[in-house]
Protein backbone atom coordinates (compact mmCIF):
# COMPACT_ATOMS: atom_id res chain seq x y z
CA UNK A 1 0.00 0.00 0.00
CA UNK A 2 2.91 2.35 0.81
CA UNK A 3 5.50 3.19 -1.86
CA UNK A 4 8.91 1.56 -1.43
CA UNK A 5 12.20 3.48 -1.62
CA UNK A 6 15.35 1.89 -3.12
CA UNK A 7 18.65 3.31 -1.79
CA UNK A 8 22.09 3.16 -3.36
CA UNK A 9 25.49 2.56 -1.74
CA UNK A 10 25.77 6.15 -0.49
CA UNK A 11 22.43 5.87 1.31
CA UNK A 12 20.52 8.07 -1.15
CA UNK A 13 17.37 7.00 -2.89
CA UNK A 14 16.95 6.96 -6.65
CA UNK A 15 14.51 9.83 -6.39
CA UNK A 16 17.11 11.91 -4.52
CA UNK A 17 19.78 11.02 -7.14
CA UNK A 18 17.47 12.24 -9.87
CA UNK A 19 16.83 15.48 -7.98
CA UNK A 20 20.55 16.11 -7.47
CA UNK A 21 21.42 15.39 -11.09
CA UNK A 22 18.61 17.57 -12.39
CA UNK A 23 19.48 20.43 -10.04
CA UNK A 24 23.00 20.65 -11.55
CA UNK A 25 21.63 21.32 -15.03
CA UNK A 26 18.76 23.51 -13.80
CA UNK A 27 19.65 27.19 -13.38
CA UNK A 28 17.20 28.69 -10.92
CA UNK A 29 16.28 28.79 -7.25
CA UNK A 30 17.12 25.67 -5.24
CA UNK A 31 14.31 23.15 -4.71
CA UNK A 32 13.68 20.39 -2.15
CA UNK A 33 12.20 16.92 -2.84
CA UNK A 34 9.91 15.50 -0.16
CA UNK A 35 8.92 11.84 -0.21
CA UNK A 36 5.27 11.25 0.70
CA UNK A 37 3.68 7.86 1.41
CA UNK A 38 0.21 7.64 -0.19
CA UNK A 39 -2.74 5.30 0.36
CA UNK A 40 -3.97 3.66 -2.83
CA UNK A 41 -7.24 1.83 -3.46
CA UNK A 42 -8.69 2.67 -0.06
CA UNK A 43 -12.38 1.77 0.23
CA UNK A 44 -14.90 4.12 1.79
CA UNK A 45 -15.97 3.25 5.34
CA UNK A 46 -19.45 1.72 5.66
CA UNK A 47 -22.36 3.97 6.49
CA UNK A 48 -24.53 3.24 9.53
CA UNK A 49 -27.17 5.91 8.97
CA UNK A 50 -29.90 3.30 8.47
CA UNK A 51 -29.24 1.49 11.77
CA UNK A 52 -32.07 1.64 14.31
CA UNK A 53 -31.30 0.95 17.96
CA UNK A 54 -33.91 -0.57 20.30
CA UNK A 55 -34.82 1.03 23.60
CA UNK A 56 -32.84 -1.57 25.57
CA UNK A 57 -29.44 -2.51 24.16
CA UNK A 58 -28.57 -5.35 26.54
CA UNK A 59 -30.18 -8.78 26.77
CA UNK A 60 -32.98 -8.94 29.28
CA UNK A 61 -32.78 -11.20 32.33
CA UNK A 62 -35.28 -14.09 32.40
CA UNK A 63 -36.60 -15.78 35.52
CA UNK A 64 -35.60 -19.37 36.13
CA UNK A 65 -39.18 -20.33 37.06
CA UNK A 66 -42.24 -18.70 35.44
CA UNK A 67 -44.24 -16.50 37.79
CA UNK A 68 -47.74 -17.82 38.55
CA UNK A 69 -50.62 -16.28 40.38
CA UNK A 70 -50.91 -16.86 44.07
CA UNK A 71 -52.62 -20.15 44.84
CA UNK A 72 -52.10 -21.55 41.31
CA UNK A 73 -50.25 -24.86 41.18
CA UNK A 74 -47.55 -25.23 38.51
CA UNK A 75 -48.86 -27.54 35.75
CA UNK A 76 -46.96 -30.65 34.67
CA UNK A 77 -46.72 -30.91 30.91
CA UNK A 78 -45.98 -33.89 28.63
CA UNK A 79 -42.98 -34.08 26.33
CA UNK A 80 -44.78 -32.58 23.29
CA UNK A 81 -42.11 -33.52 20.77
CA UNK A 82 -44.12 -31.88 18.00
CA UNK A 83 -42.97 -28.51 19.38
CA UNK A 84 -39.43 -29.38 18.23
CA UNK A 85 -40.23 -31.05 14.90
CA UNK A 86 -40.04 -29.40 11.51
CA UNK A 87 -39.04 -25.84 10.53
CA UNK A 88 -40.14 -22.59 12.11
CA UNK A 89 -41.96 -20.62 9.40
CA UNK A 90 -42.55 -17.44 11.41
CA UNK A 91 -39.45 -16.46 13.39
CA UNK A 92 -36.89 -17.46 10.75
CA UNK A 93 -35.95 -13.94 9.58
CA UNK A 94 -33.84 -11.22 11.16
CA UNK A 95 -36.01 -8.45 12.55
CA UNK A 96 -33.29 -5.76 12.45
CA UNK A 97 -31.66 -7.19 9.33
CA UNK A 98 -28.09 -7.57 10.64
CA UNK A 99 -26.71 -10.59 12.55
CA UNK A 100 -27.90 -13.35 14.88
CA UNK A 101 -27.79 -17.00 15.95
CA UNK A 102 -30.01 -19.48 14.10
CA UNK A 103 -30.91 -23.00 15.21
CA UNK A 104 -30.34 -25.68 12.56
CA UNK A 105 -32.29 -28.41 14.35
CA UNK A 106 -34.99 -28.57 16.98
CA UNK A 107 -34.18 -28.65 20.66
CA UNK A 108 -34.80 -27.24 24.12
CA UNK A 109 -33.03 -24.41 25.92
CA UNK A 110 -32.55 -24.40 29.67
CA UNK A 111 -32.12 -21.40 31.92
CA UNK A 112 -28.36 -21.99 32.11
CA UNK A 113 -28.05 -21.46 28.35
CA UNK A 114 -29.89 -18.16 28.66
CA UNK A 115 -27.46 -16.95 31.31
CA UNK A 116 -24.40 -18.10 29.34
CA UNK A 117 -25.55 -16.12 26.31
CA UNK A 118 -26.55 -13.05 28.30
CA UNK A 119 -23.42 -12.78 30.44
CA UNK A 120 -20.95 -13.47 27.61
CA UNK A 121 -22.54 -11.01 25.20
CA UNK A 122 -22.89 -8.37 27.92
CA UNK A 123 -19.19 -8.72 28.76
CA UNK A 124 -17.85 -8.60 25.18
CA UNK A 125 -20.32 -6.22 23.54
CA UNK A 126 -19.64 -2.49 23.23
CA UNK A 127 -22.95 -1.02 24.38
CA UNK A 128 -22.13 2.46 23.04
CA UNK A 129 -22.40 1.29 19.42
CA UNK A 130 -23.92 -2.23 19.54
CA UNK A 131 -27.09 -3.91 20.80
CA UNK A 132 -28.50 -7.40 21.39
CA UNK A 133 -32.11 -8.58 21.71
CA UNK A 134 -33.83 -11.89 22.44
CA UNK A 135 -36.04 -13.51 19.81
CA UNK A 136 -37.35 -16.15 22.22
CA UNK A 137 -39.36 -16.03 25.42
CA UNK A 138 -38.38 -17.26 28.86
CA UNK A 139 -38.47 -21.00 29.75
CA UNK A 140 -42.09 -22.01 30.22
CA UNK A 141 -42.32 -25.78 29.65
CA UNK A 142 -41.91 -27.89 32.79
CA UNK A 143 -39.77 -31.04 32.81
CA UNK A 144 -40.44 -33.53 35.58
CA UNK A 145 -37.93 -35.95 37.07
CA UNK A 146 -37.94 -38.65 39.72
CA UNK A 147 -35.21 -39.06 42.27
CA UNK A 148 -32.49 -41.71 42.04
CA UNK A 149 -33.56 -45.04 43.51
CA UNK A 150 -37.30 -44.29 43.34
CA UNK A 151 -39.55 -47.24 42.53
CA UNK A 152 -41.65 -47.24 39.39
CA UNK A 153 -45.21 -46.03 39.63
CA UNK A 154 -46.71 -43.46 41.90
CA UNK A 155 -47.58 -41.02 39.13
CA UNK A 156 -45.58 -38.36 37.37
CA UNK A 157 -42.51 -37.02 39.14
CA UNK A 158 -41.99 -33.53 40.50
CA UNK A 159 -40.99 -30.60 38.32
CA UNK A 160 -37.19 -30.45 38.03
CA UNK A 161 -36.62 -27.48 35.67
CA UNK A 162 -38.16 -25.47 32.84
CA UNK A 163 -37.15 -25.35 29.19
CA UNK A 164 -38.04 -23.48 26.02
CA UNK A 165 -38.71 -25.75 22.99
CA UNK A 166 -37.94 -24.45 19.51
CA UNK A 167 -37.88 -25.70 15.94
CA UNK A 168 -35.26 -25.60 13.20
CA UNK A 169 -34.41 -22.27 11.50
CA UNK A 170 -35.51 -20.35 14.60
CA UNK A 171 -33.63 -17.11 15.32
CA UNK A 172 -32.54 -17.23 18.97
CA UNK A 173 -31.09 -13.75 19.35
CA UNK A 174 -29.93 -10.82 17.26
CA UNK A 175 -26.96 -8.49 17.43
CA UNK A 176 -26.38 -5.32 15.48
CA UNK A 177 -25.39 -1.69 15.54
CA UNK A 178 -22.36 0.08 14.15
CA UNK A 179 -20.31 -3.07 13.65
CA UNK A 180 -19.26 -5.56 10.97
CA UNK A 181 -19.99 -9.28 10.64
CA UNK A 182 -16.40 -10.32 11.47
CA UNK A 183 -16.58 -8.44 14.75
CA UNK A 184 -19.90 -10.03 15.76
CA UNK A 185 -18.89 -13.51 14.58
CA UNK A 186 -16.03 -13.64 17.11
CA UNK A 187 -18.59 -13.19 19.90
CA UNK A 188 -21.44 -15.38 18.66
CA UNK A 189 -19.58 -18.33 17.12
CA UNK A 190 -18.30 -19.78 20.45
CA UNK A 191 -21.79 -19.32 21.92
CA UNK A 192 -23.43 -21.23 19.07
CA UNK A 193 -21.23 -24.24 19.88
CA UNK A 194 -22.31 -24.53 23.52
CA UNK A 195 -26.02 -24.81 22.70
CA UNK A 196 -27.61 -28.29 23.07
CA UNK A 197 -28.38 -28.41 19.32
CA UNK A 198 -26.64 -27.40 16.11
CA UNK A 199 -26.68 -23.67 15.47
CA UNK A 200 -24.83 -21.12 13.35
CA UNK A 201 -24.12 -17.40 13.10
CA UNK A 202 -26.07 -15.77 10.28
CA UNK A 203 -26.44 -12.38 8.65
CA UNK A 204 -29.01 -10.93 6.28
CA UNK A 205 -26.76 -11.69 3.30
CA UNK A 206 -26.27 -15.32 4.38
CA UNK A 207 -30.02 -15.94 4.70
CA UNK A 208 -30.68 -14.32 1.32
CA UNK A 209 -27.95 -16.41 -0.32
CA UNK A 210 -29.35 -19.64 1.19
CA UNK A 211 -32.84 -18.87 -0.14
CA UNK A 212 -31.41 -18.05 -3.55
CA UNK A 213 -29.34 -21.26 -3.64
CA UNK A 214 -32.31 -23.39 -2.59
CA UNK A 215 -34.50 -21.90 -5.32
CA UNK A 216 -31.74 -22.42 -7.90
CA UNK A 217 -31.26 -26.09 -6.98
CA UNK A 218 -35.00 -26.73 -7.06
CA UNK A 219 -35.35 -25.12 -10.48
CA UNK A 220 -32.27 -26.62 -12.18
CA UNK A 221 -32.30 -30.11 -10.66
CA UNK A 222 -32.04 -32.72 -13.42
CA UNK A 223 -32.19 -35.76 -11.14
CA UNK A 224 -35.76 -37.14 -11.27
CA UNK A 225 -35.25 -39.46 -8.28
CA UNK A 226 -35.97 -36.96 -5.54
CA UNK A 227 -37.19 -37.91 -2.07
CA UNK A 228 -40.69 -36.76 -2.92
CA UNK A 229 -40.78 -38.79 -6.17
CA UNK A 230 -39.51 -41.98 -4.50
CA UNK A 231 -41.98 -41.68 -1.63
CA UNK A 232 -44.91 -41.08 -3.95
CA UNK A 233 -44.15 -44.16 -6.09
CA UNK A 234 -43.07 -46.40 -3.17
CA UNK A 235 -39.58 -47.20 -4.47
CA UNK A 236 -38.13 -50.33 -2.83
CA UNK A 237 -41.11 -50.40 -0.48
CA UNK A 238 -40.01 -47.26 1.37
CA UNK A 239 -43.50 -46.54 2.65
CA UNK A 240 -43.12 -49.30 5.23
CA UNK A 241 -40.68 -47.26 7.31
CA UNK A 242 -41.76 -43.70 6.40
CA UNK A 243 -43.82 -41.51 8.72
CA UNK A 244 -46.26 -38.74 7.93
CA UNK A 245 -43.50 -36.24 8.70
CA UNK A 246 -41.50 -37.59 5.74
CA UNK A 247 -44.40 -36.89 3.42
CA UNK A 248 -44.67 -33.39 4.82
CA UNK A 249 -41.00 -32.29 4.80
CA UNK A 250 -39.55 -34.86 2.33
CA UNK A 251 -36.73 -36.01 4.62
CA UNK A 252 -35.28 -32.52 5.20
CA UNK A 253 -36.42 -32.22 8.81
CA UNK A 254 -36.99 -34.85 11.51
Amino acid sequence: MFGSVVRNRNGLSKLADFAISSSKSFRGPPCAVTQVATLMKLEDPPSYDHIEFPERRRLRFFEKVPQLQQGVRAPKTPKDLHLMRGPDKIHNKLQYGQYGIQALTGGRLRWGHYEALRLTIGRKMDESRMFAIWRIDQPWKSVSKKGIGTRMGGGKGNIDHYVYPLRANRIILEMGGKCEFKEVEKILKPLAKILPFRARVVSHEILAEDAKQEAFVKKNNINPFTFQHCARHNFLGCRKWMSHYDYQWHGKYR
